[in-house]
């Protein structure tokens, strides 16, 4: 795949050559994933020349990038990306896309090890989902503004001003969530379904109980499993249980038949559907939708 992508830039970017240069002083970003382009979207004031690589809609875990990606991203003045498992496939590109200036937002946070049964810790992997704390993703705003402030010096004011704004309201966010676990009547959350909130779990001291690790790619949970998440909502009385978005909820289904226990939805913000992205949905606009989901289920 690689090799038939670089062949194809060789065949195409000749023919891009002559308008290459009257588009040398336009700004370039690129974005992986949706908290990757939310991020730049916020420093930026959202101007144009800003592209969103894997789509609303779009499996992060199984994307593969296509020609046309492996083109926006040789043609990027600023690539933005995690950095994790799924975006193995970046380092490859960055190796042929000599120009852009990459920003690696793992290396902007402390990352945890993936935690999933029969771990060897001999081939640690780390958990990427490292914007589910808000303390986390005001980390990685100082780090995309330094990079877009440092790729486009002459914006580097509103840059700034944009980024300080939206700092103090991801510290609000913060603060909203410390509050509601400080006052909270139970501190567990059983997710029927993936668990990408590690993150968000450890910062606010939250306990959880899921039916997959992390975002395990099996497709049916064990059967020890559900029994698991159906012993732990009787014993505990838990009024909630979790699902993430686009989720087939089948598993979710089948606990709440046997508990009664009400299904919500916690949005991960790793990708949204082509309505939200229409709606200009945010990270901040879906974390707020996980204040009240999280409310639900702690009081």
């Amino acid at each position: 795949m690689r090799k038939l992508i670089l062949l194809l830039l060789a065949l195409c970017l000749p023919l891009c050559g002559c308008a290459a240069g009257a588009e040398e002083t336009e700004i370039s970003i690129v974005a992986t994933d949706f908290p990757c382009y939310d991020l730049a979207r916020q420093v930026t004031g959202g101007e144009d020349g800003l592209t969103l690589l894997i789509r609303p809609g779009m499996d992060t875990h199984s994307y593969e990038p296509t020609p046309a990606d492996a083109r926006a991203v040789y043609e990027a003045d600023v690539l933005i990306y995690i950095g994790g498992a799924s975006d193995a496939w970046v380092e490859d590109m960055l190796a042929d896309a000599e120009n852009a200036r990459p920003v690696r937002l793992m290396d902007s946070v402390d990352a945890l090890e993936e935690e999933h049964e029969g771990h060897d810790h001999a081939d640690i992997s780390y958990d990427e989902h490292i914007w589910t704390s808000p303390v986390n993703m005001r980390a990685m705003l100082q780090s995309v503004t330094e990079a877009l402030c440092e790729a486009w010096p002459e914006n580097a004011e509103t840059y700034r001003a944009n980024a300080a704004a939206y700092d103090a309201q991801l510290a609000e966010l913060d603060e909203t969530f410390r509050e509601l676990v400080a006052g909270a009547a139970r501190t567990e959350l059983v997710f029927a379904d993936r668990f990408p909130f590690l993150y968000f779990a450890r910062e606010y001291g939250l306990t959880y109980i899921s039916a997959f690790s992390g975002c395990s790619d099996e497709v049916q949970p064990s059967v020890q499993a559900v029994a698991s998440l159906i012993d732990a909502v009787e014993e505990d009385g838990v009024p909630v249980i979790y699902v993430i978005e686009m989720s087939t909820q089948d598993v979710a289904r089948a606990v709440a038949e046997q508990t009664g226990a009400e299904i919500v939805e916690m949005h991960s913000c790793q990708s949204v559907t082509g309505e939200e992205f229409e709606a200009g949905e945010t990270y901040l606009s879906l974390m707020a939708r996980n204040v009240e989901a999280l409310r639900k289920g702690l009081y």
